[in-house]
């Protein structure tokens, strides 16, 4: 059923108000998870030596370089809804629309991320909330049509090397669920495409965004999520793992869909289960597998949601151009 139309309306209409306690309950989730993956972080780790290397790792040069690369992945993924907010008229300059998009990132550790299509509500010249959602569906079938397409150059190197026999028997099977899932989804979503198509407006419209400009934003997603492929890599070569950028690249983006499927908040548990998995049948020790897990939610999750609710306090307090009413 296709989402009602939120029209800018006066403090005491009711289209405001029916906005305001979701716009709530969804930062209250965000806060929750972030202080439950903070407390993990500080307290769960405490004392041990992979604890120590883990911080010496995230403070050394290499860590600022895995830094700099999700930061980069962060402004990519923003050029990209800064097109699909002009598509709407919405049109910002450079470091206002990359502020607006980033302030989104304080909602993302909630079911599925849908935190994140409150962005274009949140304006004070607010999107509709089926344009909202229509933007928020392009990002999604974006990221996941990239990280799918990452994930294929470690296939042939697994049937080559064995990586698929010494996995544990629930990846494989996992893995094959996954892939019929997929398959499944992709041709019922061919064959009713133009039913679905009529019966969400939201839908319709996110098809539409896709149509804009398809080769820039295929480019900026795809740059965006090798960055941070590229950042786990060196991560893992700073803790002693022997895998190649193509590799760590297919690791990561195979987590990250695993997680997005599970439907968690920000895909918390899926994500780090799988690629913890893939490390320890790649060879790598279980302190190490988790080490570098931690290090990689922490830069490539966790960064962004701090950067999200600065930048979202900000835009609301001092920029004045977000609002929760």
């Amino acid at each position: 059923m296709a989402l009602p139309e939120a029209q800018p309306s006066m403090p005491n209409q009711p289209g405001t108000l029916a906005r305001l306690p979701f716009k709530k309950l969804l930062l209250v989730l965000g806060l929750s998870a972030s202080l439950y993956a903070l407390v993990l972080l500080v307290w769960g780790g405490r004392g041990t030596s992979s604890w120590a290397l883990l911080g010496a790792t995230l403070w050394s040069w290499t860590g600022l370089q895995a830094t700099a690369l999700c930061l980069l992945s962060y402004i990519l993924r923003g050029l990209r809804w800064r097109l699909w907010m002009a598509h709407y008229s919405r049109r910002f300059g450079w470091l206002q629309g990359l502020r607006l998009y980033l302030a989104g990132y304080a909602f993302t550790p909630t079911p599925g991320n849908i935190g994140e299509a409150v962005r274009g509500l949140m304006l004070t010249q607010p999107l509709r909330a089926s344009q909202s959602l229509a933007i928020f569906g392009a990002e999604r079938l974006a990221d996941l049509l990239c990280l799918l397409l990452l994930c294929l150059p470690v296939l042939p190197w697994a049937l080559s090397t064995g990586l698929l026999a010494a996995a544990p028997p629930w990846l494989g099977v996992l893995a094959l669920v996954l892939g019929l899932l997929l398959l499944v989804g992709l041709f019922l979503l061919m064959l009713f495409r133009q039913r679905l198509l009529q019966r969400f407006d939201w839908l319709r419209q996110a098809w539409q965004c896709l149509r804009v400009r398809p080769l820039l934003w295929l480019g900026l997603t795809l740059v965006a999520w090798a960055a941070q492929g590229l950042a786990v890599w060196l991560i893992g070569r700073a803790l002693q793992v022997d895998f190649s950028w193509l590799t760590a690249t297919s690791f990561y983006a195979l987590a990250m869909v695993v997680g997005a499927l599970s439907a968690l908040p920000a895909g918390l548990g899926g994500m780090e289960a799988v690629l913890t998995a893939l490390l320890l049948a790649y060879g790598a020790s279980a302190g190490t597998a988790l080490g570098l897990t931690v290090m990689v939610r922490l830069l490539t999750l966790w960064l962004a949601v701090a950067i999200g609710l600065l930048t979202l306090l900000y835009s609301a307090a001092i920029a004045k151009d977000i609002r929760f009413s």
